[in-house]
């Protein structure tokens, strides 16, 4: 049943952790944990409840990071060296199956067929939505994984309790019934990268749009990378894509970089 339930998720990009013990008491036990939103399933034991709760921690912390892993416990999930003395040690090999980040990219434009080649090329899960049936097909975007025919607010109330530091929601429209839910939906998230394209004029008339349905949290604007990129001055559907991914892997790892939300003049000089 373990490895019927371990192999589903993997099938369907579920994160999944399997800790197996390798050496000590009740060698060869297995423990899933299986995270979904607020609530975490487990299937098996280790052999002890104890041990059982502290490795699911721990294991919880390594899937977020994406590592696998042997970590080391006394039998009843002791872990300071003093509670180890004297008492066996059991090794737990901590096995992550994290699912590849997310990029949800609303607006079925002309950039967006660059920028989900290259997400695609750095390991991303794609998924393009527009509302626009005729514009939203799979022929226009067969690089995509999945191109969803709706509106921005069902498509982030069912994944955005998903989407965390990894992920990214690229928002390229500039249509305000299109880009004002998509943001409202996207700072409702835990989502590491929200971009929106424009022009500063552009940008700036979407705040007075965002300030009429409550948004005006500094803390929540300061979410919004737009215009959207590093200020590489790019000016292809490519060039636009290439500065988009760069922004995003600078923000996920901490670096800072010229983007151009932080700049000012010209977008294109």
């Amino acid at each position: 049943m373990i490895y019927s339930a371990l192999a589903d998720r993997i099938r369907n990009n579920k994160p999944v952790v399997l800790l197996t013990v390798i050496d000590g008491p009740n060698t060869g036990a297995t423990l899933l944990v299986a995270p979904d939103q607020e609530k975490i399933e487990t299937l098996g034991s280790l052999g002890d409840s104890e041990l059982d709760r502290v490795a699911s921690r721990d294991a919880l912390g390594e899937l977020e990071a994406g590592r696998t892993s042997v970590r080391n416990y006394g039998p009843s999930g002791q872990v300071t060296p003093e509670d180890l003395q004297d008492t066996p040690i059991v090794r737990v090999f901590v096995e992550s199956f994290s699912p590849p980040p997310q990029m949800i990219i609303f607006g079925a434009v002309d950039f967006t067929a660059a920028l989900a080649r290259v997400a695609k090329v750095l390991g991303y899960y794609v998924v393009v939505c527009d509302a626009r049936e005729v514009f939203a097909t799979k022929r226009r975007f067969p690089m995509a994984d999945e191109v969803l025919v709706t509106w921005p607010t069902p498509v982030l109330a069912e994944r955005g309790p998903n989407l965390g530091a990894r992920d990214a929601i690229c928002i390229l429209t500039h249509d305000p019934k299109f880009d004002v839910p998509a943001i409202q939906g996207a700072l409702a998230t835990s989502v590491g990268y929200i971009g929106v394209m424009g022009s500063r004029k552009t940008h700036a008339k979407r705040l007075e749009r965002l300030a009429e349905v409550g948004i005006t949290e500094p803390k929540d604007l300061a979410r919004l990378m737009s215009p959207i990129g590093l200020d590489i001055g790019s000016r292809t559907p490519e060039e636009t894509a290439i500065s988009i991914c760069a922004e995003i892997i600078g923000k996920r790892v901490g670096r800072t970089v010229p983007s151009l939300a932080n700049s000012e003049g010209p977008i294109h000089r």
